[in-house]
């Protein structure tokens, strides 16, 4: 499952990271990294971007992102 497939409301704890070059840099760059839990507050009323809480502060990623961010969902 990856980020991107969550509700708002869910959490989940990264368990791998996909993708290379640039994207991946943004990624472990903006703290997410194995092992961190991460919850979904809010989809853009369009899809995009979605709104997240990690490491107790919010971060705003694109779905494209999201994609690259594979999860288990915890709740």
């Amino acid at each position: 499952m990856t980020l991107n497939e969550l509700k708002p409301g869910q959490i989940g704890k990264v368990i791998k990271l996909n993708g290379t070059g640039k994207i991946r840099c943004r990624i472990v760059d903006m703290g997410i990294i194995p092992g961190t839990t991460i919850l979904i507050k809010r989809f853009a009323p369009f899809g995009d971007p979605i709104q997240i809480n990690l490491r107790g502060y919010e971060l705003s990623i694109r779905k494209n992102e999201a994609k690259n961010i594979e999860i288990i969902k915890i709740k």
